[in-house]
């Protein structure tokens, strides 16, 4: 009997997810022979993916936890994953995660992947929300066959609470193309696409403009650094349009405070945009004050570009930023010390450029993207040759372990 080709399906919620975070994966893994294909909510990433010979197949996916639509989440993947049979499910996003390991496991598919990208339970969560949340990753870990986390904190985490056992926890990081971002000197022309003058200071945003990004103890930050410092600007990369998040209400406090309030410094929002990299270009210090994080993507673009990154001291960010260093970690809704942070910085160009380069060396000694799909490959290899022996793909077999695969390897 000749061999085939291991089948994958990567899960997550969104679509955005499957073209921005894992079309790197998903062709690294079909370059070694793997057939790769998605599942996710419908949108214009997916329709633009399947444009370009990717298989994404578009199921009612939902960032919510409503029990209907959870529902029929899992009913649809189920009937996805019963008439593919995939040999592999790997699940992203915390609700996607839910809702693909249930349905692999109704299914009868034999090999689960969970990446947590972050564990949804945090140290600012109510108590019995965060046990509750605990207990609910408990009980997913028993249909897991590997865990794959981007934080170290999360690793330890997984084993720390019963989650997973310490064999099947792996610790990939997180990691960006760092030949698309990096530091350049002329930066003249992107400031001037984005409505920038020369002699203004521009602190950076990326995200969702939701109450945990801390986007409210931003502009509250902001506008006491404007007082100090003249010539601020703030430039916001996101959804800035109420009705197409889960914080609606956040976003609406957001849109009366700039219209309603005497600012010291300006607003620019750019809206989603697809080349982050060269709005980075257009930042003299990028601020990112998240209540929560996993491993964030953005710290790394921004460490990579060359650029001082101010973040709130989490899991993730301090794993990202050497404090001092490379930037400045501040504590979490602390607008005032957030504020003072951004001053730092702003007063000290010496400080601003050295943070700057040496979060590039940072980023291309830790995050480089290609390291993080070196583990993952190599522990697919593994998995497959574990459990699916018949099917081992010969670009793999020979694999040999990279190097820091797990989290006591690290030298951070």
């Amino acid at each position: 009997m000749s061999r085939r080709d291991v089948r994958v399906l990567q899960v997550a919620a969104s679509d955005i997810t499957i073209a921005k975070l894992l079309v790197p994966l998903i062709n690294n893994l079909k370059a070694n022979g793997y057939e790769v294909e998605s599942a996710c909510a419908d949108g214009r990433f997916a329709q633009e993916l399947n444009g370009k010979g990717y298989v994404v197949h578009t199921l009612p996916m939902s960032r919510s936890l409503s029990p209907w639509k959870t529902l029929k989440a899992i009913w649809a993947l189920y009937r996805l994953l019963r008439r593919e049979k995939y040999d592999i499910v790997h699940v992203h996003t915390p609700v996607a995660a839910g809702v693909g390991r249930l349905a692999a496991k109704l299914a009868g598919t034999p090999t689960v992947i969970y990446t947590a990208h972050g564990f949804y339970f945090h140290d600012l969560m109510k108590p019995w929300a965060r046990r509750a949340t605990i207990l609910f990753e408990r009980i997913l870990g028993r249909f897991t066959h590997m865990l794959f986390t981007q934080s170290t904190e999360d690793a330890q985490a997984a084993v720390q609470y019963g989650i997973a056992p310490q064999q099947r926890v792996v610790w990939i990081s997180n990691g960006v193309d760092i030949n698309r971002f990096k530091p350049r000197t002329d930066n003249s022309a992107v400031r001037e696409r984005f409505g920038l003058k020369e002699d203004e200071l521009v602190v950076g945003f990326v995200g969702r403009l939701v109450r945990e990004k801390g986007i409210l103890e931003l502009l509250e930050a902001m506008r006491r650094a404007g007082e100090r410092i003249p010539n601020l600007v703030l430039l916001v990369a996101g959804d800035n349009k109420t009705g197409g998040d889960r914080d609606v209400e956040t976003q609406a406090v957001v849109h009366q405070y700039l219209s309603s309030t005497e600012l010291p410094f300006r607003v620019e929002f750019t809206g989603f945009i697809d080349d982050v990299e060269e709005m980075m270009q257009a930042l003299d210090v990028f601020v990112l004050p998240s209540y929560r994080e996993g491993m964030p993507r953005t710290i790394i673009e921004a460490m990579a570009s060359g650029k001082p990154v101010v973040a709130s001291d989490i899991r993730g960010c301090r794993e990202e930023v050497s404090h001092g260093e490379t930037g400045l970690l501040v504590p979490v809704r602390d607008a005032d010390a957030l504020g003072r942070a951004i001053v730092d910085v702003l007063h000290s160009p010496e400080l601003a450029k050295s943070m700057g380069e040496k979060g590039r060396e940072r980023a291309e000694q830790y995050f480089d993207e290609q390291m993080v799909m070196e583990r993952q490959l190599w522990h697919y290899a593994r998995l497959v040759s574990e459990r699916h022996p018949a099917l081992a793909s010969p670009k793999t077999d020979s694999m040999r372990m990279p190097k820091g695969q797990t989290p006591d390897d690290s030298s951070r």
